[in-house]
């Protein structure tokens, strides 16, 4: 059975893209995380938890934000049927290592709870309503192949919706590619193939 890739986004360099397109560009943030939230006051999110959030998951939930612009997955889907598939490099080392400077002083549970990879994806679960399939995987580097090989498997296995990518941070450093695949034609209508994450993540 095909899937097909719906919408994308990518973050990276301080510009955030959506199926190609840019929809900001740069920023005079000097940080990151201050970055991060001009571009969700630019979207009118409107999810004050997000303010508390850690980098990984506020790239996370942004990414899905755009990738699922106009889009009310919990109304199109049961909830059981959409997955949620990512990975990374450097894990929640980010975070980590932030969590481990505070406890020079006092430990910050805020940061703490954020001190797993899958919290993203929990992040994204809770705000979209996805009760799926759900996992996240390091790697060394973005794998295609890894991607769209386990995708499929999942989408022939009950799933009709799968948001899949890559969500990696690093200090200042940032890079994201997350993506929405469906059983059906909707949207861009793309293969869900490792030539065409190739190509689209390039």
């Amino acid at each position: 059975m095909q899937s097909f890739i719906s919408s994308y986004c990518i973050i990276k360099d301080r510009c955030v893209f959506q199926n190609g397109e840019i929809l900001f560009e740069g920023g005079t943030a000097d940080f990151l995380e201050e970055h991060l939230i001009k571009i969700y006051e630019k979207l009118g999110v409107g999810y004050p938890k997000f303010y508390k959030m850690d980098n990984l998951s506020k790239l996370g939930l942004l990414a899905s934000e755009i990738v699922l612009k106009d889009r009310i997955l919990k109304a199109e889907y049961e909830p059981a049927v959409v997955a949620v598939i990512l990975a990374n490099a450097s894990s929640s080392l980010d975070t980590d290592i932030k969590y481990l400077e505070s406890t020079r002083q006092m430990a910050s549970p805020g940061l703490f709870v954020y001190t797993l990879p899958n919290i993203v994806m929990g992040e994204i679960c809770i705000r979209h309503g996805i009760k799926g399939e759900n996992g996240f995987f390091i790697f060394d580097k973005f794998d295609p192949e890894f991607l769209s090989t386990y995708v499929n498997l999942v989408m022939k296995q009950g799933t009709e919706a799968c948001l899949a990518g890559w969500i990696e941070v690093s200090g200042e450093q940032h890079n994201v590619f997350l993506y929405l695949t469906e059983n059906r034609e909707r949207g861009l209508g793309l293969p869900h193939t490792t030539e065409q994450l190739i190509k689209l993540y390039q």
